[in-house]
C-alpha cells in the first residue's frame, strides 16, 4: 500500500507563499500606510489653521482693547475740555453783565446832571425854581418854581422841549398867582411835568437835529 505525506506537501507550499508575499494579497500593507499618513497630514495641516486664526483674533482683540482704551482717554480729555469751556461761557456771561451793571450805573450817574444842566440852560430871565423832584416814572421829573409872567413860563417850557433831553411835550401841571408882586408885577407859582430822556438816545438825536429844535435852542442860548 502506497501512503502520500500530503501535510509536508502543503507545508512547502505554505513556504513558498510566505516567501512571495507573506501569505496576503499583494499591496494591500501599504494602502493602508499611505491613508493613514494623509489623515496625519490634514490633522496637522487644520490644527495649524486654527492656531493661526487663534493667534489672529488674539492679536485683534488685544488691538481693539487698545484703541478702546484709547477712545476711552480721547473721551476723558474732551470731556474736561468741554467742562473748561462751559466754564468760560458762565464767566464770560458774568463779566458781560458785570460790563452792563457798570453801564447802567455810569449812566445813571451822568443822567442826572445833563438833567439840572439842561434845566439850568433853559431858564429865562426873571424865573427861578423851588424845587425839583422824581416823579411815579423814574424819567419823570416835577419842577416847582416862580416867574413873573406867563411868557417867562412858556419860554421856560419851550427851551425844555427844545434841549432834545426831554420828551415832548413838557406838561404845565399848575399855575397860581400869589399875593406877593414883584417889579414888573405879580407873581405866579408854577409846576412843570417833564420827562428826561438819556443823553445819547435815538429820540433825543432825532429831536436836536430838527431845524425848528436848532433854532429854539439857539435863541435860548441867546437869551441866557
Amino acid at each position: 500500500m502506497i501512503k502520500i505525506n500530503l501535510l509536508a506537501a502543503e507545508r512547502k507550499v505554505a513556504k513558498k507563499k510566505l516567501a512571495l508575499g507573506g501569505g496576503s494579497v499583494p499591496g494591500a500593507g501599504g494602502g493602508g500606510s499611505s491613508m493613514a499618513f494623509l489623515c496625519a497630514l490634514i490633522l496637522i495641516a487644520g490644527a495649524a489653521v486654527v492656531g493661526w486664526r487663534y493667534w489672529e483674533l488674539t492679536r485683534e482683540s488685544a488691538q481693539l482693547d487698545t484703541d478702546i482704551r484709547a477712545a476711552q482717554a480721547e473721551t476723558a480729555r474732551l470731556h474736561s475740555v468741554i467742562q473748561q469751556v462751559q466754564q468760560f461761557e458762565q464767566r464770560r456771561a458774568q463779566l458781560q453783565q458785570r460790563v452792563a451793571l457798570i453801564e447802567d450805573l455810569r449812566r445813571n450817574q451822568t443822567g442826572p446832571v445833563h438833567m439840572l444842566d439842561q434845566i439850568s440852560r433853559a431858564l429865562p430871565d426873571m424865573l427861578w425854581l423851588i424845587d425839583l423832584k422824581q416823579g411815579t416814572d423814574p424819567n419823570e421829573v416835577l419842577i416847582d418854581g416862580r416867574v413873573t409872567s406867563l411868557t417867562g413860563l412858556s419860554d421856560f417850557v419851550a427851551n425844555l422841549e427844545a434841549s432834545g433831553y426831554f420828551k415832548r411835550s413838557v406838561e404845565i401841571v399848575s399855575t397860581t398867582v400869589e399875593n406877593a408882586t414883584g417889579p414888573t408885577g405879580e407873581i405866579i407859582r408854577f409846576q412843570v411835568r417833564a420827562m428826561f430822556q438819556q443823553p445819547g438816545s435815538a429820540s433825543a438825536a432825532a429831536v436836536a437835529s430838527t431845524p425848528a429844535t436848532a433854532a429854539a435852542a439857539a435863541a435860548a442860548k441867546k437869551g441866557n
